[in-house]
């Protein structure tokens, strides 16, 4: 799909204003080693996102090592930057602008029945175009991805790493200083400015009973203030944080607007290097150790198959050479499906509003002490897990995302666009409360029963992948996301909220659901088929699993099967998805990567 003529202009005015803004602030560096590129690495990164960077500065430590990562787009734009800048890289040169096929289960007031499908393609991967929310997961995901028969991944052994990974900025947290880290590479801090909505929000989970938390400490229960990964009010991407200065050891080279088109393999099905797209020439490298696949959840399989890793009929149908039949790739799709539109106004000064974000005196407040809204992402305020009905109370499948905004905020410009509701849809449902001040809470399910597919479009590597979350699939699903409708219903009935922001919930009957008897369990069942989609956190296409699982990809060192010499080292190995946002866990998966890398060839660690 094309990018809407409004979001395209949109996007080009915010670049014009922020090149203004920043003037010779910018950073110039364009991450591109291609004119020094060896013939030969000890390893080769395929992509640069969260684990990527991750892993690749990690095994740049070793100094005898010669470390290549090979990214297909291009150096962060200015606009990343600025946390409050944001919402407008979504769909832009610095995403892979994909879309999911349509849905049979859902999305029915969004183009197509599909959505858009943000991926960072940029140096720093979706690092550099996220809501820089950093949350970890609950500690029970990890010790579950453990007892599915893979050691070394329990929480204990994982928090290690989230620890090494980071460094902690933040004051809010200070009863749970020993969960966090200090002097990492990856700067988490506070978040720095917050509209009015988000003192309410947190006082309406405690008017429900529950506790403000560290969403990164011991448990995961209560309403939080999200952590950002920002430094001094800027965002803090792994391109930023890892890769830069790992260059300045000499031994780490960088090739920017780089696509890897295939894995190649020698006859004993090692993998001896990779061919790859820069500048209109087909390249070819060599690794003299290992190729280590850090495309991302969708680009990880989809690099895979068109080199012959995958489910052989399905490589058969496209006329590509099997290597090895392996039918886990591209399998076990996993997302967080969250639903936009549950809103709210209120009164004016309690939400946000777009001025703010070209207000000269918020302009020159964030351009001279970094501060004011412009230092965090547009509308993102907090985050609340509620407990869960079955099973362990305290391993929670329902997350809740507070916007301080609405979709109709900006009277319909852009916001519509991103998200992909249908225009029709847009203004006969959101036309009376455009340009009005209110908030969003978004239920999303954070351990969906639903499994979708990555598959190939064609054998041409050029080619988008068909992109198939299957959302809502499973009807537990639905009946979970009820649940967490009338929770939200419930923190938006708060007097916190009620009263002191004279929030009132947007009770139009919702176009498709006219039928249902309004605020009923089918009604919300409807609602939740029209209007979720996708929280953006792709994972478990290359599963991680023991030789027991005929879906597995790759095993607990993070192994290949079936071939010797690669490794896949990001959010598809995933065998289950985490109770949160997906960049800290992405992160955490490369650190730990790279200690299993080295010690694998003689490093001690």
């Amino acid at each position: 799909m094309r990018r809407p003529a409004t979001l395209v202009i949109t996007q080009s005015l915010v670049r014009f204003l922020v090149l203004f803004m920043l003037k010779g602030n910018i950073d110039q560096d364009n991450y591109d080693d291609s004119a020094h590129l060896l013939p030969q690495y000890d390893f080769i990164v395929v992509g640069s996102g969260s684990a990527g960077s991750a892993v690749a500065s990690r095994l740049a430590e070793v100094r005898e090592w010669k470390v290549l990562v090979l990214e297909s787009g291009g150096p962060p734009p200015p606009e990343s930057q600025i946390p409050g800048m944001n919402a407008f890289l979504m769909q832009s040169e610095s995403d892979w602008n994909y879309f999911t096929v349509p849905q049979k289960h859902g999305l029915f007031n969004y183009n197509n029945n599909a959505c858009a499908f943000p991926l960072g393609r940029v140096v720093g991967g979706s690092s550099t175009i996220n809501w820089m929310m950093y949350v970890r997961g609950n500690s029970r995901d990890y010790d579950h991805w453990q007892a599915l028969g893979n050691p070394g991944w329990d929480y204990h052994t994982v928090l290690r790493y989230f620890k090494k990974a980071e460094h902690y900025r933040g004051t809010r947290n200070k009863n749970t200083a020993e969960y966090h880290g200090r002097g990492g590479p990856l700067s988490v801090d506070d978040k720095r400015w917050g509209a009015p909505l988000l003192a309410g929000y947190l006082k309406a989970g405690q008017e429900l009973g529950y506790s403000v938390i560290d969403a990164n400490g011991p448990e995961q229960i209560g309403f939080s203030v999200a952590d950002m990964t920002q430094v001094d009010g800027g965002r803090s991407s792994v391109a930023q944080s890892y890769l830069r200065p790992a260059l300045d050891r000499g031994n780490l080279h960088i090739v920017s607007r780089a696509h890897v088109t295939q894995v190649l393999f020698d006859d004993d099905k090692r993998a001896v290097g990779v061919t790859f797209e820069h500048l209109g020439k087909v390249r070819k490298v060599l690794a003299r150790r290992e190729v280590i696949v850090s495309a991302g959840a969708i680009g990880s399989p989809h690099l895979l198959m068109v080199s012959g890793i995958g489910p052989a009929q399905h490589l058969t149908q496209h006329g590509i050479p099997v290597v090895v039949d392996l039918p886990g790739v591209g399998s076990n799709l996993q997302d967080h499906p969250s639903i936009f539109g549950l809103t709210w106004t209120v009164k004016p000064g309690s939400g946000v509003s777009l001025f703010n974000l070209v207000n000269p005196v918020h302009i020159r407040n964030y351009l001279n002490n970094r501060q004011g809204p412009l230092t965090s992402p547009m509308g993102v305020e907090g985050n609340a897990w509620s407990l869960a009905e079955v099973g362990d109370p305290f391993w929670p499948d329902l997350q809740y995302l507070f916007m301080s905004g609405t979709p109709a905020l900006d009277d319909g410009l852009f916001i519509t666009d991103i998200i992909g509701f249908r225009r029709d849809f847009f203004h006969r449902y959101f036309g009376p409360i455009k340009g009005q001040q209110g908030f969003n809470i978004g239920p999303m399910l954070t351990r969906p029963k639903s499994r979708g597919t990555v598959r190939l479009r064609s054998r041409n590597p050029r080619d988008p992948p068909l992109i198939d979350p299957n959302f809502l699939s499973h009807p537990d699903d639905v009946t979970t996301f009820i649940r967490g409708i009338k929770f939200s219903l419930a923190i938006g009935n708060t007097s916190a909220l009620k009263i002191d922001h004279e929030a009132k919930f947007y009770d139009k009957v919702l176009p498709g659901c006219d039928k249902e008897v309004y605020g009923s369990d089918s009604y919300w069942a409807c609602f939740t088929r029209h209007m979720a989609q996708t929280t953006f956190h792709p994972a478990g296409t290359c599963k991680m699993a023991p030789p027991s699982d005929p879906y597995g990809v790759v095993d607990h060192t993070l192994k290949l099967r079936g071939v010797s010499g690669v490794r896949v080292v990001d959010a598809s190995i995933m065998p289950q998805i985490v109770s949160g946002n997906l960049n800290a866990p992405a992160i955490m998966i490369g650190e730990r990567a790279a200690d299993l890398i080295k010690q694998d060839w003689g490093i001690s660690i």
